[in-house]
C-alpha cells in the first residue's frame, strides 16, 4: 500500500496541463485529476479537485472545474486528446463541484446530479443538470464508474464516485485531506450524521486504495477515517 501511494504522488507531481486556473495530473492509466482555483475568503486561493475518467474513446468528468473559464480549459484539453466527452457527474450543489454546469449544458454535454442536488441548485437560482441520478447506488459506466449516496455529511446531497478498476474513490468535499485540521466550510453540513455516512462508504467499498478529496492532497482510506474523527470532534464542541 505504501508503495502504491508513494508512486501515486510521484506520478501526480507531473502536470499534464498547468495554467492559472487549471492543473491536470495523472493518477492512473485512464484517470486524471483536475484542480481548479478560486480566491475564497478567509482561506485565500483554494484548489478544488475533480477527475477525468477515460473509457475507450470517451471521457467522463467527475465534478466540474470551478467556473466557466476553467471548465472550458478542461474541455479543450480533453478534446485535444481526441476524446469525446460523454458525461459529467456533479457530487454536490456547491460551486466548486457544479460551477461548470451552464457551460456544459450549453455545449450539449450530459450533466448528471441527484434530485437533491438539482433541488438545491434551483433554490440558489443556479442551473440544474440535464440528467438525474436515479438511485442511491448508480452505475454510470459498467464496471468503470459507480455513484454512491452515503447520506448527509458536507452537504445533504453529497455523493461519492467509485472507480472499481483502479480502486479509486473520489470523495469530493465529503472527504477532507489528511492535513485538514477542521471540517472547513460547514454552512450546509450535517456534522452529527457525517461519521455514520463515512462508515457507509467504508462498508460499501472495503478495498479502497486511493482517495481523492475535494481539496488537498490525494491519500488512502485514512482520509475517510480522519474526516470521521474531525466530525466527531466537532460534534462534541
Amino acid at each position: 500500500m505504501r508503495f502504491i501511494i508513494t508512486f501515486l504522488f510521484l506520478v501526480s507531481g507531473f502536470a499534464y496541463a498547468n495554467s492559472e486556473k487549471l492543473k491536470i495530473t495523472k493518477l492512473a492509466d485512464n484517470v486524471y485529476q483536475h484542480i481548479s482555483y478560486k480566491v475564497v475568503e478567509p482561506w485565500g486561493k483554494v484548489g478544488a479537485s475533480g477527475l477525468v475518467v477515460i473509457d475507450g474513446n470517451y471521457a467522463h468528468i467527475i465534478d466540474t472545474p470551478w467556473g466557466q473559464e476553467a471548465t472550458e480549459e478542461l474541455i479543450d484539453w480533453i478534446k485535444s486528446k481526441g476524446l469525446v466527452i460523454k458525461s459529467t457527474v456533479v457530487t454536490h450543489f456547491h460551486e466548486d463541484a457544479s460551477g461548470g454546469i451552464p457551460f456544459l449544458n450549453k455545449a450539449n454535454i450530459r450533466t448528471y446530479a441527484t434530485r437533491k442536488t438539482n433541488t438545491l441548485l434551483n433554490l440558489k437560482d443556479k442551473e440544474q443538470s440535464s440528467h438525474e441520478i436515479p438511485n442511491s447506488t448508480f452505475e454510470l459506466v459498467k464496471s468503470t464508474i459507480e455513484i454512491f449516496y452515503p447520506g448527509n455529511g458536507h452537504t445533504e446531497d453529497n455523493i461519492v464516485v467509485w472507480l472499481p478498476k483502479n480502486k479509486i474513490l473520489f470523495g469530493g468535499c465529503f472527504v477532507k485531506s489528511i492535513h485538514s485540521k477542521n471540517l472547513g466550510n460547514t454552512a450546509d453540513a450535517s456534522i452529527k450524521k457525517w461519521p455514520s455516512s463515512i462508515q457507509k462508504v467504508i462498508n460499501q467499498y472495503p478495498n479502497i486504495e486511493i482517495v481523492v478529496p475535494g481539496h488537498g492532497k490525494v491519500g488512502d482510506i485514512s482520509l475517510l477515517k480522519h474526516t470521521a474523527k474531525l466530525a466527531l470532534d466537532a460534534k462534541d464542541l
